[in-house]
């Protein structure tokens, strides 16, 4: 099924059958840590999984997963993550590059002062010719892409934004590539432009954080899993020049998904209030809705800090969302399968964002 779009176009329910969680991953940059740790979690906790959506950071996250899941199950898939992320946090040297402790660390004064400055300066292609990208070494070194392009891996949908019209561009486990992978994450103010058939391809974000209509077009699952590392609400009203600035790359990486998940959030409405819906809006009023809500533990941290993959902090951030996932299994495990353990419609269907993430359930 092509995954262009939103898919939703012509609905047409997938012809087989998946059971288990399918997981929207956010991006985040290093912060997608905490993901790390939600997955760590599931998989301890023999949660099924039927099909991963992912952006950036949520698309490492999701083709790991995969991968791991392919070579040896739930054990394999932990142990996948767990190096893909050590190995993210040993590829520069972040000891000479952060000051702060390994919780909550920030970039040393001249290298904030040189990320600042330089792209207002020499944009990518200046200040790094040959597009190096450590990135694309450990992605080589740990994925088998034929692997991930099998039938029976689990389904993928990656999202990437085309740099020349900014329209998404999801792709399936078919198409997939390590070029693919760095194109969701490509932040065009420190990365080449990603050539994919002939075609320039930027951060996922963009467009989609992550694209959830294609994940429920990949994937017949009944339970959908939100895994977010934005916060739903951003702080007081900016006024200087680098806190508006701040704010306008805030709005801009999670613009798509709010848009897409108040549609979402719409259709679930209609669908409840109708007596026999169909299409869309009969998969909508169907669907189990779940989120692990971690935002406390990331809203405290310096917007800086996504670009910090030094290893101590990864490992906290992991640490923080595997107790946010053990603890929303505690409460939430015996939810998926039977019922949403949050209401979309309450969480994305008002014109203001909740002042907490967890609203209460729907109606059984």
């Amino acid at each position: 099924m092509p995954l262009t779009g939103l898919g939703f176009g012509r609905w047409r329910r997938p012809p087989a059958a998946r059971h288990g969680l399918m997981l929207a991953l956010q991006g985040g940059g290093a912060h997608g840590a905490f993901t790390w740790g939600v997955l760590d979690a599931l998989l301890e906790a023999g949660v099924p999984l039927a099909a991963a959506s992912g952006t950036s950071a949520g698309a490492m996250n999701a083709a790991v997963l995969a991968h791991g899941l392919a070579e040896g199950g739930a054990d394999g898939a932990r142990a996948a993550l767990a190096h893909f992320w050590h190995a993210i946090g040993s590829a520069l040297p972040f000891d000479l590059l952060t000051v702060g402790n390994g919780d909550s660390p920030r970039l040393a004064p001249m290298l904030r002062w040189a990320l600042h400055w330089t792209p207002q300066w020499l944009s990518p292609y200046d200040a790094n010719p040959s597009g190096l990208n450590p990135l694309r070494d450990v992605l080589q070194a740990q994925l088998d892409i034929d692997r991930l392009r099998a039938p029976d891996a689990l389904p993928l949908v990656i999202a990437t934004t085309h740099a020349n019209s900014g329209r998404l561009r999801c792709f399936g486990n078919a198409e997939l590539s390590v070029d693919v992978l760095l194109a969701s994450a490509c932040l065009p103010t420190l990365h080449h432009a990603v050539a994919i058939d002939g075609e320039p391809y930027w951060d996922g974000g963009f467009s989609a954080n992550p694209a959830v209509g294609p994940l429920l077009a990949a994937s017949p699952s009944g339970d959908l899993m939100l895994v977010p590392l934005t916060p739903w609400t951003l702080g007081g009203t900016p006024r200087s020049a680098g806190e508006i600035h701040h704010r306008i790359s805030e709005i801009g990486f999670g613009a798509g998904f709010l848009r897409e998940m108040q549609w979402l959030a719409q259709l679930t409405a209609q669908g409840r209030r109708r007596l026999w819906p169909t299409g869309i809006e009969a998969r909508l009023a169907g669907l189990r809705w779940h989120l692990v809500d971690g935002l406390d533990a990331l809203a405290a941290l310096a917007p800086e800090s996504r670009l910090i993959a030094h290893k101590p902090f990864l490992v906290a951030l992991h640490d923080a969302g595997r107790q946010c996932a053990m603890d929303w299994l505690a409460r939430h495990r015996d939810a998926i399968g039977r019922r949403s353990s949050v209401d979309p419609v309450a969480l994305f269907g008002g014109p203001l964002p909740p002042a907490r993430a967890t609203a209460a359930p729907p109606p059984a």
